[in-house]
């Protein structure tokens, strides 16, 4: 616990300004690296401390991870539980709202969660009805247009209107298989609040103070959700120079708009850096003074200049890994740094081959951020998927994951059919195969003329020999399954009972088939399993984890990031990541590979994006260069293979734009003396005969 009342010794005076402002609108510019966090946290303990009750206050931030560390902190500075304190993203937070205002828009409660690879399912599935050609319908593209039209980015136009019946269907789809995709997490709040006032009031009454961290990257559709929440006692804080994610809705304009809409606001900006040295911020402000669309600022350091940066210019990008390898293996020894001490950023994930092929001959360990996540493994999708139905029996897309896995004989032919019969009935599959096993063999003149059963439903056409007894006995054997383990919705021990459905249904014998030539990839898909149903058991274990129920981990894992799912791997490794993927982290040693035109920039957002574009593109050449604190390494390559040949490549434009003053042309590294070897061989020895950790 910290004592609060002695601030103004813990915060510089223009974060001591920040915190102590509780009340009205409050616009805090914040540069890369000047604390911010630490302000947002006080602040809220400041407000704590003053007598706002804690479920009168609201943070929003937009990673888990952010999420979780904000509350920490609070909780450490304050000394207590703080049950009622909403810290939260902004995707979990419409997930809080649907849960108890879903009803208002027709849907039902305990709605399931679409993530990307369920919305893709969802529009193939959608195209089949509407016959389109499964070669001509580009998923991807369509999904990009669905979630644009639904956040307003797009509107329907000549040129997309023949997407608008599939855009329909996927919105009818996603209605009756009572589902929502990531989208309408924000949307869905935002109709409510419009179209049910007393809702809204609700929630203005018991939110009075608003919090919102990386303000610079949210979305039109994330504003107005804040700004119709918000009275006037908002804070927001941001940095318009870190702003890199228009591709996906963010604008930084959003700072302007905060201006407009209201009243009175006060304007704190934090520019000293507790991050960098003075060298790597006067880089960082020499190129982003060149964008003329921003909030003037300019960062400073009290950590001294530092060493000069460092441009190197290999022949090719075989010479660049290998610079990279040399210089992390030298320095590792020479200044006793840790592998994940050190970063290498690309613009690109196509940059990452010749880089991760030179750390792998070198021994090197590594972690990609944009690899699969765990929770996207085909195995863990498939246990994930039988939670998914048993908590929503009409999710389609996971039913039609798991209903022939493990294999119980229920091919194609007979999935097609029940489509049929969903269908015609405007009803889930679920439904549909529940309607097939209550219809008797005396009821199937009835059931394939379309008419009324003497249960009074109605049903489609089918041929009743379509059904064979075996596939029915199958199908009923599938419902069994499910049924068996409605227990997980309440009480305890959700991951006995998960073990228990896992062992139930011989998920391991399933594996040994699928892999016949290798059981010990068999074995391996199976460990990954094991670890979890022990994430479940350590999740239901935690008392902070709330009520451990199946609806609510589910939620947990679909919102989860890859940053939350990845935090425990990365011990040990150096770190290889894109820019984008850098935002919000911070390394002693960086270095930013193929710093060359049509790269950085990249030469498609330009062809597409013009002025604009260049200026994005200069906002993430300025994070690359302020996520480094020690040691900022850069190279360009003369030459680079694209597709089968090589081609000459020029420098990137922006490197121009760092005062010459602060480079130095990189040298190659000198030979390691005899007494840096035996310490290198001593640190290699250690690394391979410490004891292997469980789970590593």
């Amino acid at each position: 616990m910290t004592d609060l009342s002695d601030l103004k010794n813990e915060l510089n005076p223009e974060q001591y300004e920040a915190v102590m402002t509780i009340n009205g609108a409050i616009l805090i510019i914040a540069g890369a690296g000047s604390g911010k966090t630490r302000v947002i946290t006080f602040r809220i303990a400041h407000m704590l401390d003053a007598g706002v009750p804690q479920s009168a206050i609201l943070a929003l931030t937009f990673t888990n991870k952010a999420a979780k560390e904000m509350s920490e902190r609070i909780k450490e500075l304050t000394g207590k539980k703080l049950p009622l304190l909403t810290v939260s993203t902004f995707h979990a937070f419409g997930v809080r709202v649907l849960r108890q205002e879903i009803g208002l828009l027709g849907y039902r409660d305990n709605f399931s969660i679409y993530d990307e690879t369920d919305r893709n399912s969802l529009i193939k599935e959608t195209g089949r009805e509407l016959n389109y050609s499964p070669d001509k319908l580009d998923v991807y593209q369509v999904g990009i247009l669905i979630s644009d039209i639904k956040t307003g980015r797009k509107h329907w136009t000549i040129e997309n209107e023949m997407y608008r019946e599939l855009y329909e269907g996927y919105q009818e789809g996603l209605k009756l298989y009572n589902a929502v995709d990531f989208d309408d997490l924000i949307t869905l709040p935002i109709k409510i609040f419009r179209e049910f006032p007393e809702v809204l009031a609700k929630y203005k009454e018991r939110y009075k103070y608003i919090m919102v961290d990386e303000f610079q990257d949210t979305s039109h559709q994330q504003y107005e959700f804040m700004r119709l929440l918000a009275e006037n006692n908002i804070a927001v804080v941001g940095d318009d120079d870190q702003s890199i994610y228009s591709w996906r809705g963010a604008d930084y304009q959003n700072i302007i708009n905060f201006e407009k809409d209201f009243k009175n606001v006060k304007e704190i900006r934090l520019e000293q850096n507790y991050r960098s040295t003075g060298t790597i911020l006067a880089a960082a402000n020499g190129v982003i003074k060149h964008n003329t669309n921003r909030k003037d600022k300019e960062l400073w350091s009290g950590k001294g200049d530092g060493k000069p940066i460092e441009i190197y210019m290999p022949d090719n990008e075989t010479a660049e890994a290998a610079f990279i390898v040399e210089t992390i293996q030298a320095t590792s020894v020479s200044e006793k740094r840790k592998y994940d001490d050190f970063c290498v950023l690309m613009r690109a994930n196509t940059q990452s081959r010749p880089i991760e092929e030179a750390f792998l001959a070198e021994n090197i360990p590594y972690t990609m951020s944009g690899g699969t996540s765990f929770f996207q493994r085909k195995e863990i999708k498939d246990i994930i998927s039988y939670l998914r139905v048993i908590s929503n029996h009409d999710d389609d897309v996971n039913l039609l994951r798991i209903i022939n896995t493990p294999r119980r004989g229920i091919g194609r032919a007979t999935i097609e059919k029940l489509n049929e019969i969903a269908k015609n009935l405007s009803c889930s599959l679920w439904e549909a195969i529940n309607a097939l096993l209550e219809v008797g063999d005396n009821e199937a003149d009835l059931f394939m003329a379309g008419g009324q059963t003497s249960a009074g439903s109605k049903y489609s056409d089918f041929d009743d020999e379509d059904f064979s007894e075996g596939t029915k006995q199958n199908l009923k054997a599938f419902v069994d399954i499910i049924e068996s383990n409605k227990s997980m919705l309440g009480g305890h021990g959700l991951s006995k009972k998960v073990r228990a459905m896992v062992d139930n249904i011989r998920y391991m014998d399933y594996l040994i088939g699928e892999n016949p030539k290798s059981e010990k990839a068999a074995r391996f898909k199976m460990l990954n399993i094991d670890s979890l149903i022990s994430s479940i058991e350590r999740w239901e274990n935690n008392p902070e984890a709330g009520e451990p129920t199946l609806y609510n981990y589910l939620n947990r894992i679909t919102l989860l990031s890859r940053d939350d799912m990845d935090d425990d791997e990365n011990l040990g490794k150096v770190n290889l990541m894109t820019i984008h993927a850098s935002n919000r982290l911070e390394f002693p040693v960086v270095f930013i590979a193929g710093t060359e035109e049509g790269l950085i920039p990249h030469g498609r957002a330009i062809d597409e994006g013009g002025d604009a574009a260049v200026e994005e593109e200069r906002r993430l050449f300025y994070v690359a260069i302020t996520r480094a604190r020690d040691k900022l390494l850069i190279s360009s390559c003369r030459s680079r293979r694209r597709q089968n040949s090589s081609v000459e490549s020029q420098p990137s434009r922006f490197l121009d734009e760092i005062p010459p003053h602060l480079v130095q042309y990189h040298e190659p590294q000198k030979e390691v003396s005899a007494d840096m070897a035996i310490d290198l061989l001593q640190q290699m020895k250690k690394r391979f005969t410490a004891p292997k950790v469980p789970g590593f």
